[in-house]
């Protein structure tokens, strides 16, 4: 996994300060499933120190970096200032960006599901599941239309429909999660 290191007020990576970048080693998963957590420390002598840990494994690795601090007043107070004045225009983009991501996210873990419940599944539902997906996906592409207001309002409406078709599929993985745990439990044979 690459851990890109920012520093910056900005909401978009590209508006950031590069710190530097490092890789983390951890076990093949399914995309989105690994999990890593960061902690960030500014020694007496400016030196920042970066932790990335995989929180399955617990593999660690911490990287010493030159933290931006040392930058000069001035450039520290542009990059403040014009935080301010991109603010909406940077918000708007997470708009898009926040919404349009979860579903893309959840897209493969969600094909796989269906594939592992094909037989527990009506067609019906995979039919339903699909049409969620193709709605999310046509609202995501057409974000560049003129009254964005409209589209970002109909891309929340396309991922609340898939949020709600999916729960039946999420409630099958689950229980057939609930059962694997009891069984290597020894709970239930």
């Amino acid at each position: 996994m690459l851990i890109h290191v920012l520093q910056g007020e900005r909401e978009r990576a590209k508006d950031n300060w590069s710190l530097g970048r490092f890789t983390l080693a951890f076990e093949p998963a399914p995309r989105g499933i690994p999990r890593v957590a960061s902690q960030f420390e500014i020694d007496a002598n400016g030196i920042l120190h970066v932790l990335a840990r995989d929180l399955k494994t617990g593999k660690q690795k911490i990287v010493e970096m030159n933290s931006a601090v040392d930058v000069d007043d001035a450039a520290v107070q542009k990059m403040v200032e014009e935080s301010v004045e991109y603010a909406f225009d940077d918000l708007a983009a997470r708009r898009w960006w926040k919404p349009g991501s979860k579903p893309s996210s959840s897209s493969n873990a969600t094909r796989k599901g269906l594939a592992d419940c094909a037989d527990e599944i009506n067609d019906d539902y995979k039919i339903a599941s699909r049409v969620g997906f193709e709605r999310r996906r046509g609202s995501c592409r057409r974000r560049e239309s003129r009254n964005k207001n409209r589209r970002y309002q109909q891309l929340q409406a396309a991922c609340a429909t898939l949020d709600e078709v999916t729960k039946p599929l999420a409630e099958i993985l689950m229980d057939k999660a609930m059962e694997a745990l009891l069984r290597k439990r020894g709970v239930i044979q």
